[in-house]
Parts: structure tokens; C-alpha cells; sequence
């Protein structure tokens, strides 16, 4: 992951298939979420397995789980060969030390405003992550809530992103990363080439000073990416 002076860290998150992954990472995300909790975009551990082995070695794979069994987290992410478990639940302090002192690395989630965040340093994770009130939602929270409540250089943005909001986002907090899902999907688990690639650029244009793609003006001049559905 990266320091705030340094380029900002994007996880498209909900990946579903191979296509999805390749066309991220060839539009420029630096991580990829498999989500293992109850959701329209879940996975199983083999589908996730699979798509990995296919991945550049330097893009992070994270497991994102939801109040699962710690032994399971990181059974579950050594199966599907990842690099990360992301916690989304209810985890207590003592479950994610011990999962974090098993994986490389450890996002603990915690929603906008949740008391909790307070004794973040508790929970021995390496970065928090900050959502809505119910995550996966796709509902925008108060960004005042994140203001000063963790150090920028460790924190990961999500809720209700897309690429018309991103870039407000990233400038108002200047956070270390930010997370998406819904908001650049064509259909639950299905990713838009466009929203994805606008999605990269009006973040990282917001942390450089470079102005946003409007994702509404159709750039005639600019070539599309590839969809991998295509081929």
C-alpha cells in the first residue's frame, strides 16, 4: 500500500470474475476484493483461487469477511492464495490481533461515526477502513465523520463512492486509499468498463490537483479500454 505522498491506492472490490479482475488492473487498480460475506457479490474460495493464479503478483488480493470465525479468515485466505483479509463485521480487538499476527495484512472496516474507530490502534489491524452506516449499501456517509479520526496515511475510504463523487472525496480527506463496488458496476458483480476507468482517474486526478472526468461526456477522442467480455 502506499504513503500519502505517493500515489493514491484504488481497490475495486466485489470481483467476480476473471474478466472483471484483468480489466481493473489494466485500467490501473491496485488491489482487488473477493467478497466471501453474504452478498450479491459473493464468491466462493476456488472461484476467487482461480482468478487469482491468473493476477500480477503485485496487485493485493483481499478476503473480505463479515463477523466469520478468525481460524476460517485465514484458512479461507491461504486457500484462495490472497494477500489480505479485510474485516467488515462486528470483530473484536483480540480476533483481528490474532488474525493480523497470521496475514501479511489486515483492513479493519468500522462504519462512519462508529465510537469505535476511536481505539482503532487496539485491533493491531494495518489499515482502517471507513463506510457507511450499512456497508455494501452503496449510501454515502457525512465525510465529516472521518475527519481526524485516524492517521490520513492509514486510512481507506468507501460508501457510496463512484466516479462523480470520488474526486470530492479523496480531496476532502486525503485519505491513503479508497474502496469500490456498486459504483462502478453495470449490474451487482458485474463491473463497467467506463465507471471503473473514470473511477481511477478523478481519484488520483483529485490527489494530483488534475481536473476530473465528467463520466457523462463521451470523449470521442479517447479510445476505450478493452472489455475482456468482449473476447
Amino acid at each position: 500500500m502506499t504513503e500519502q505522498s505517493e500515489e493514491l491506492f484504488v481497490k475495486i472490490c466485489g470481483i467476480t470474475s476473471e474478466a472483471d479482475a484483468l480489466l481493473s488492473i489494466s485500467l490501473g487498480a491496485d488491489a482487488l476484493g473477493f467478497i466471501f460475506a453474504p452478498s450479491p457479490r459473493q464468491v466462493s474460495v476456488q472461484i476467487a483461487a482461480d482468478i487469482v493464479k491468473r493476477l500480477p503478483p503485485e496487485i493485493l488480493t483481499v478476503g473480505v469477511f463479515r463477523d466469520e470465525a478468525p481460524k476460517r479468515v485465514v484458512d479461507m485466505v491461504h486457500q484462495a492464495g490472497l494477500g489480505a483479509a479485510q474485516l467488515h463485521g462486528h470483530e473484536s480487538s483480540e480476533s483481528t490481533q490474532w488474525i493480523r499476527s497470521q496475514l501479511p495484512v489486515v483492513i479493519k472496516a468500522f462504519p462512519a461515526g462508529d465510537r469505535t474507530i476511536s481505539r482503532f490502534e487496539e485491533f493491531g489491524a494495518d489499515y482502517l477502513l471507513i463506510d457507511g452506516k450499512a456497508p455494501g449499501s452503496g449510501e454515502v456517509f457525512d465525510w465529516r465523520l472521518a475527519e481526524g479520526v485516524a492517521d490520513p496515511t492509514r486510512m481507506i475510504v468507501s460508501g457510496g463512492l463512484r466516479p462523480s463523487n470520488v474526486a470530492q472525496a479523496v480531496a476532502h480527506l486525503r485519505p491513503a486509499g479508497v474502496d469500490v463496488a456498486s459504483g462502478v458496476e453495470a449490474s451487482p458483480g458485474r463491473k463497467d468498463p467506463m465507471l471503473v476507468r473514470d473511477f481511477i482517474f478523478n481519484a488520483r486526478a483529485a490527489q494530483s490537483g488534475v481536473g476530473a472526468r465528467d463520466p457523462l461526456d463521451a470523449d470521442t477522442t479517447t479510445e476505450e479500454p478493452y472489455d475482456w467480455r468482449d473476447g
